[in-house]
């Protein structure tokens, strides 16, 4: 029973990080650009996060100076720039194509973690990686020859997204051997909103939080599809094996291309979908041979 409860969480938990489609699609016909969508995302999560781990644990919140350029990697160098090119990837392309590039994330981090530790490339690392290829070669529209490619500009954004989530696990692997999690989670999101809000030029459109809708969507990109699904997954993680909660995580970008078929109207073709199969095939692939750690990291910044 507690096996069950534990993958209920970890469904649950992507499924929301599936649905942020919605509130960032919202924010762009309110009127808010793609760096203003970062930064709410990023001072909103800061906000609920630094509340719960002031309630539940604040010696969570001791981290020493020097060990700041940690979390300007995760914050700034993946979280800030992850976002952005994720959210200028739903605005140049459509939601389930931005949300299936992203998860090219896997390859890039066996890239990384080829070059940077030395990790062995072993026969199921290559054929994840090629099968990543030629998945996303179907979704942008480059195979068969469908006619129906996406722009240039849409792909180099949506691999964006893909390679700054992928730094995240190598910025995180060093941070983490030295911090809880849920503190490197919090210093994430607060060097990311120190970074992005100054550049975000929210101030502009300030008229605009007079909505009620807006504080709607605030409270539902920072604690529904970000604060949240961390607490659930983290929750399953306790119970069960990572390469089981990586495998159901994958939930999320089916939840999401769903979202914007059933809410936005989105359509794929034959070959899109193929596409997506075939990335969370690599996914799937990949994370057998992945160590908790490394799932861990990779899978808090969403």
């Amino acid at each position: 029973m507690e096996n069950k409860l534990a993958l209920l969480y970890i469904g649950a938990g992507a499924s929301l990080w599936g649905i942020i489609g919605i509130f960032v699609t919202y924010f762009y016909e309110l009127g808010f650009s793609p760096t203003q969508v970062v930064a709410i995302r990023a001072l909103s999560a800061s906000l609920f996060l630094v509340f719960y781990v002031m309630i539940k644990n604040r010696q969570l919140f001791r981290i020493k100076f020097s060990d700041s350029k940690y979390f300007i990697g995760t914050g700034i160098f993946s979280i800030v720039l992850f976002n952005w090119c994720l959210f200028s990837a739903i605005e140049e392309t459509s939601i389930s194509i931005a949300s299936i590039l992203l998860y090219t994330a896997p390859a890039f981090v066996t890239i990384f973690s080829r070059l940077i530790f030395k990790e062995s490339l072993t026969t199921p690392k290559v054929m994840a990686l090629m099968t990543t290829f030629v998945g996303c070669s179907f979704v942008i529209g480059v195979l068969p020859n469908t006619h129906e490619s996406i722009s240039l500009y849409g792909f180099i954004l949506g691999l964006g997204s893909g390679l700054f989530y992928a730094l995240y696990s190598i910025f995180g692997k060093f941070s983490l051997r030295k911090y809880h999690s849920l503190t490197v989670t919090v210093y994430t999101f607060l060097f990311a909103a120190i970074a992005i809000t100054p550049f975000s030029g929210l101030w502009n459109v300030l008229p605009l939080f007079s909505d009620i809708k807006v504080w709607f969507y605030v409270i539902g990109l920072g604690f529904l599809s970000t604060m949240l699904p961390f607490l659930l997954y983290t929750k399953g993680l306790n119970t069960i094996e990572s390469s089981r909660a990586s495998i159901i995580a994958t939930i999320e970008p089916v939840v999401a291309s769903l979202i914007g078929f059933m809410v936005f109207q989105e359509k794929l073709n034959l070959w899109q979908y193929i596409g997506i199969i075939l990335v969370i095939a690599a996914v799937i692939i990949t994370s057998k041979k992945s160590t908790k750690k490394t799932l861990i990291s990779n899978e808090l910044s969403l």
